[in-house]
């Protein structure tokens, strides 16, 4: 067997600005041919899965493309069509008995509200209809009904923050390696209902939406039933597509699917309301760290939510942290101009300037800090742990550290880099255990990592592109009624 694998990952904020243009994806990771294989080989990623499938399995690995970039705003079409180029040009320079794609669900681009199914239809058309292609997606897939019709099964990740991605990409691979060997006939179904669910509210190790996983395990252990996928989807896009899915893929039964995914639709639907979680404002947030009786406590950005796509830059946190005299703190904010003045500094210089707050004005205005460059690095390290994202390879691109006045910390970087890993701070000499507070500019991705080390946790209801209340947000594409826009 002759499998074909790659693909293009990218979670697009349609009212971000920023835009995921070729160099976005070559920040990311952009590889073609063998080079794949030492990217992604030991990640706890789907890609990673797909490789370990090959030894696991018995196939021959025929790398292709995989292109992943930090969420932003929409994806250049042009990016779009060199990848897709390249996948089907490789299958037709091959003898391939399968394809597996690593893709999101949630991208989008100015001409395809739905990118990730133009991508499985484009390759439909080439490989024809007796290849059978299977595709992972993210948690976060705004799954477009279509990609059913494209794709003999698709697997979505069941952990959020994201810790199964390499398993799921091994499932995805054994489904693939059983059609092809006709043990299985693959049928997928996808079902939907008309609302958005609070991305606080996906957190799978709480309910309403661990016991939605639950349930898909259960469906998933009857017979004939091959997969069943809760996702999540991502509400900071405008698009006709938005919004929670369920998947179900059942062996040559695509009733069996369809009654899966409906009622487990239904289930979803039943429970909307509990999906919504309070949050505290900046000022409470910042009241309670202060007077909680240990540290470190990790005060979550979620409008500024750099995995959302949001800015990284945003300073609303840190004006009140500095307002309210809170330290020892710190901050990790994206600030390329700022690094390069601080590596003119040097280490030990001081620098008096501002900081944050230069990509838009939505997540908070420049802030003037004084402080003294206390580390200068590029940026870079391996994550060996199971994180969201699944990258091993990092790199938030030069960084400086800044120490202000008071003790507080600025961890400057020159790539928006979500706080997927602690290593984003222990490599550049900052421990988190010896800081008071924490910001971290996420929702719930970053808790893999902070988690263990936070003696408590505060959700912070900032603004910005991915806060948290979906009605901050004119949306214009999508269908009506919504919930909970629209009530219901």
């Amino acid at each position: 067997m002759r499998f074909l694998i790659g693909g293009i990952m990218h979670e697009s904020n349609t009212f971000a600005a920023t835009r995921a243009d070729h160099q976005r994806f070559l920040e990311g990771s952009l590889a073609a041919g063998p080079d794949i294989l030492p990217i992604w080989k030991r990640a706890h990623h789907e890609v990673g899965g797909f490789i370990e499938g090959a030894r696991s399995f018995g196939y021959e690995l025929i790398p292709s493309i995989m292109a992943w970039a930090t969420p932003s705003g929409p994806v250049d079409d042009a990016v779009l069509d060199e990848v897709t180029e390249r996948l089907v040009a490789d299958y037709r320079a091959s003898q391939i008995d399968g394809v597996l794609l690593a893709l999101h669900g949630a991208m989008v681009t100015p001409k395809h509200a739905s990118a990730d199914a133009e991508v499985l239809r484009r390759v439909r058309s080439a490989i024809g209809d007796l290849i059978p292609l299977v595709a992972s997606l993210d948690f976060h897939a705004n799954c477009d009904l279509r990609m059913a019709n494209f794709a003999d099964a698709l697997v979505g990740y069941q952990t959020y923050p994201h810790i199964d991605q390499r398993q799921r990409g091994l499932l995805a691979a054994e489904l693939l390696v059983r059609t092809v060997r006709k043990e299985i006939r693959p049928v997928c179904h996808i079902a939907k209902r008309s609302m958005i669910a609070n991305i606080l509210g996906q957190a799978t190790d709480r309910e309403p939406m661990k016991g939605l996983m639950a349930a898909a395990r259960e469906a998933e252990r009857r017979p004939g039933m091959l997969s069943v996928s809760v996702m999540g989807g991502f509400s900071y896009a405008d698009v006709p597509n938005v919004g929670p899915t369920v998947i179900a893929v059942a062996d040559g039964d695509r009733e069996q699917a369809r009654d899966v995914a409906e009622k487990l639709a239904d289930r979803m639907w039943q429970v909307r309301h509990d999906l919504h979680v309070a949050c505290a404002t900046p000022e409470e947030a910042v009241r309670r760290a202060i007077k909680a009786e240990r540290g470190p406590v990790v005060l979550v950005d979620l409008g500024d939510n750099v995995g959302g796509g949001s800015a990284g830059d945003g300073t609303v946190l840190l004006v009140e942290l500095v307002k309210q005299r809170a330290q020892p703190a710190v901050v990790t904010l994206f600030a390329p101009a700022t690094v390069a003045e601080c590596q003119q500094l040097g280490v030990g210089g001081r620098f008096v300037g501002s900081v944050g707050g230069r990509v838009d004005r939505l997540h908070g205005n420049p802030v003037e800090v004084t402080g003294t460059v206390t580390g200068l690095f590029d940026g870079k390290w391996t994550e060996t742990e199971a994180r969201h994202g699944g990258r091993r390879h990092n790199d938030q691109g030069p960084t400086a550290v800044l120490t202000l006045a008071g003790g507080n910390t600025l961890v400057l970087n020159s790539l928006q880099t979500p706080p997927f890993s602690l290593g984003q701070l222990t490599s550049v000499g900052v421990d988190p255990s010896r800081a008071k507070v924490i910001v971290v500019k996420a929702a719930i991705a970053y808790k893999a990592a902070y988690a263990p080390v936070a003696a408590e946790i505060i959700d912070v209801d900032t603004p910005g592109v991915t806060a948290v209340n979906p009605a901050r947000f004119d949306y214009h594409n999508i269908p009506r009624p919504m919930f909970p826009l629209d009530g219901g």
